[in-house]
């Protein structure tokens, strides 16, 4: 089996999985305080950025520090429980395929959920700026390029992040101890990210990279510079650890 037949059969699996809805009603959730906070962001006028970045901005924080990385322990967690529900991990085990290449795919398949949901939260804003626009009176939408490309910078930091809950996943058979570390492992973000070894902390990549960009666009607020190395080298490096470590021990339980 070739690795497209497996992932277009890893795709199909989530057909039986509320993963998909649960991503969903996440995006949701996101946006409805900022829809009924919208006045809120005429008050940061003298920060130096304009209400309808900061509409956005502050939408795409939430995001980054916390309803996307808990979307995606959760949504982990789910996808490796697909296997091990009824025993089917044993039936994967027995295809002519590497376990290294099964693990591969499963994490392809969680990197395609993760942008599904980027998509629909970045959906949300849409729907949820315009809805502000009418309630106060002012445009909040932006331009179509400047939105999907904080979104486009979300996904591609948060991807050594996504390695490492998969790594857990993979390493912790309960569930409740896989989604409780991971959830735990999100909430140090906002404090690495004020130090200098922030790059050493995958978790709290997406995070940094918008309140960069937040710097950016408040003119009166001290920017952040985003210094590429050793960022690269250390996502890298990172998210190679957490894919090794994953393969080596995905399906290790079940073939004892």
């Amino acid at each position: 089996m070739n690795f497209l037949s497996l992932l277009a059969v890893e795709w199909k699996k989530l057909r039986r999985s509320r993963i998909l809805l649960i991503l969903g009603t996440a995006a949701v959730m996101l946006w409805i305080p900022s829809v009924l906070n919208a006045d809120l962001n005429f008050g940061m006028q003298a920060e130096g950025i304009s209400p309808e970045h900061n509409f956005l901005i502050q939408g795409f924080m939430g995001m980054a520090w916390f309803m996307f990385p808990a979307s995606m322990v959760v949504g982990t967690v789910l996808l490796a429980q697909t296997e091990r529900t009824n025993h089917g991990i044993l039936r994967m085990l027995a295809l002519p395929v590497s376990t290294g290449k099964l693990c591969l795919a499963k994490y392809m398949i969680l990197l395609g959920l993760a942008a599904i949901q980027i998509l629909m939260m970045t959906g949300m804003y849409y729907i949820s700026a315009a809805i502000a626009s009418q309630m106060q009176e002012y445009e909040f939408l932006l331009p179509p390029l400047f939105v999907f490309a904080q979104a486009g910078k979300l996904y591609v930091s948060s991807l050594p992040m996504i390695a490492f809950f998969w790594m857990l996943s993979v390493c912790i058979q309960t569930p409740i101890f896989s989604v409780g570390i991971g959830l735990a492992s999100i909430v140090p973000s906002v404090l690495m990210i004020n130090t200098k070894a922030w790059f050493l902390y995958p978790m709290d990549y997406p995070f940094y990279v918008i309140t960069a960009e937040y710097g950016e666009l408040a003119s009166n607020l001290s920017e952040t510079e985003i210094e590429l190395f050793p960022w690269i080298v250390a996502a890298v490096v990172s998210t190679g650890i957490c894919l090794a470590v994953s393969c080596l021990c995905f399906g290790k339980n079940e073939r004892k």
